[in-house]
């Protein structure tokens, strides 16, 4: 199981990766996020609806409601225009930050 300290920065970017195909909502990229992970990591809903708040308030992602045929209406999330452009800065920044840990990270103890 992976640490939420350690995956916290790249929540965001684990979620926008999941909406640049299709729309979804909460319990949907929960599962997702777990099923993705092989079960290694899973998300807590605080944790997630406190990306979902963050990214909306940075204009990462949009937010509506559509009505399920049964059961109550959902909250849906679709990324914007800006959302794509940051997931792209994050998988950058990824690919720095997993090179400089790497020079760190001994294979002999892995």
């Amino acid at each position: 199981m992976i640490s939420s300290d350690v995956i916290r920065g790249y929540n965001d970017t684990i979620i926008l990766y999941l909406l640049l195909e299709n729309e979804s909502y909460g319990y949907e990229i929960s599962k997702q996020i777990k099923e993705l992970s092989h079960e290694k990591y899973t998300i807590k809903e605080t944790t997630l609806y406190s990306a979902f708040n963050r990214l909306l308030k940075n204009g990462y992602i949009e937010s509506f409601y559509k009505d399920e045929t049964f059961g109550k209406r959902r909250t849906y999330y679709k990324i914007t225009e800006a959302g794509l452009h940051y997931y792209k800065e994050k998988c950058q920044e990824w690919k720095l930050t997993k090179e400089v840990v790497n020079r760190f990270i001994r294979e002999d103890f892995t």
